[in-house]
């Protein structure tokens, strides 16, 4: 793996992340970091996602099959970028999927990455009818198209089994199957009587990973997609799955992490990192959320950044962005931007606890908001423009606090010059 970063690159990794260059590529060595970065592609903000490095987060974009319109997608990968995702992953499933692929990848200037089985099931009931009739060849041929183009990242769903069907039958979820990976290869098991292609095939989806240097995210198929279905039979035992696969991908020199709930409740959010990363020899752990709640439709991106937080001071290395339009329409503009900010808010709280530079922000800010000095106060806030908002909308008085007014705390207790 470390092969294929030239020396230099992991310098540059190195001194953003502030870390040591023998431990990146000691933690590159053990499979506990990877650098998502197709060797075709350049990109200016490349990343390290794992243990010891900070808390990074992505952000979804992508067409559906009732709003395809690129031009918005941009705008997302825009607003994302400028709000501090490190990553972005394409869902698109709208539209002309080769021309929307291509125009994203010019636009992000971090990681990107797929979930390819999306292409190849709207491609196929395109050309034949129903993706049902999904052939290896079929995915191969995908996977390619997109090595080819740079996408520096796959989710790939070769955890969910054939047994799932029985399992399903005996144990009814509340939820279901929330993944729309996972739902179409139970679908196409369930009608061919076959095993997952992606398990099948897998050493040959390695062989194409490693050729073009993409990082394989192993997706979580059968994911809780209720509170109520919490750390259930059907998540635990495709977690146990995956934990093969990743000895399989690390045994082939690939890079892989590992996707992971959910909804999941707030006591057990701890404990599901941990197993992650027992099971996993622990592969980076990409959360989905987590979500400990179900009831918070419009306030999702809330509800993630609690569980993201808890996550990831239990051991999460990657927060997937979840918006206010979660579970109930495509995200706008504004959506994807107040998602990221609250997922940066989680990985920021814990960050503050690991590295200097973090805390060193937060003390910054404080002693700036005590001196009233409302523009490094603005400079050091992760939303600069709605902090300048806010504050300009009630005060152009620069001494003085808009909710205490005369009353300021600060300002009441500088008069005793206790604070010189």
């Amino acid at each position: 793996m470390i092969d294929a970063f030239k020396k230099n690159f992991l310098k540059e990794i190195a001194k953003n992340e502030k870390v040591g260059f023998q431990f990146l590529r000691e933690q590159l060595k053990r499979g506990r970091v990877v650098i998502p970065l197709n060797k075709k592609r350049k990109i200016s903000r490349p990343v390290a996602v794992g243990e010891g490095f900070k808390v990074k987060i992505n952000t979804n974009i992508g067409t559906s099959t009732q709003a395809a319109d690129i031009a918005d997608e941009i705008k997302k990968i825009t607003v994302a970028i400028e709000a501090g995702t490190d990553t972005i992953m394409d869902l698109s499933v709208g539209g002309n999927l080769k021309k929307i692929r291509s125009e994203i990848l010019r636009a992000s200037s971090v990681p990107l990455g797929t979930v390819p089985l999306y292409e190849i099931a709207t491609e196929v009931e395109k050309r034949k009818g129903s993706f049902e009739k999904i052939e290896f060849k079929d995915i191969l041929d995908v996977l390619t198209a997109q090595a080819q183009a740079g996408v520096d990242f796959f989710t790939i769903h070769a955890g969910v089994l054939k047994n799932v069907i029985e399992v399903i039958k005996n144990d009814k979820r509340v939820g279901g199957i929330v993944s729309r990976g996972g739902a179409i290869l139970t679908r196409w098991m369930y009608v061919n009587d076959k095993e997952n292609p992606f398990y099948v095939h897998f050493d040959e989806i390695l062989q194409l990973a490693k050729e073009y240097n993409i990082t394989l995210s192993l997706g979580d198929g059968l994911r809780p997609g209720a509170v109520a279905d919490s750390s259930d039979q059907l998540q635990l035992d495709e977690l146990r799955v995956l934990s093969t696969l990743v000895k399989r991908a690390r045994k082939k020199g690939v890079q892989v992490m590992v996707e992971g709930p959910g909804h999941i409740r707030l006591d057990e959010i701890a404990m599901n990192m941990l197993l992650e990363k027992k099971l996993c020899d622990y592969a980076p752990f990409y959360v989905l959320g987590p979500l400990p709640t179900d009831i918070a439709a419009g306030y999702d991106h809330i509800v993630a950044s609690i569980g993201g937080a808890i996550a990831a001071l239990n051991g999460a290395d990657f927060l997937c962005v979840v918006t206010p339009a979660e579970h109930l329409r495509h995200p706008s503009v504004d959506d994807i931007k107040d998602g990221v900010i609250a997922s940066r808010i989680a990985a920021h709280c814990v960050d503050i606890l690991r590295f200097k530079d973090e805390r060193e922000r937060d003390e910054k800010l404080s002693l700036a908001r005590s001196r009233r000095n409302w523009e490094e106060n603005f400079s050091l806030t992760l939303d600069q423009e709605k902090a300048r908002r806010y504050r300009k909308s009630v005060s152009t008085e620069t001494d003085m606090c808009s909710m205490c007014g005369e009353f300021c705390s600060l300002k009441i207790i500088e008069k005793c010059d206790l604070l010189k």
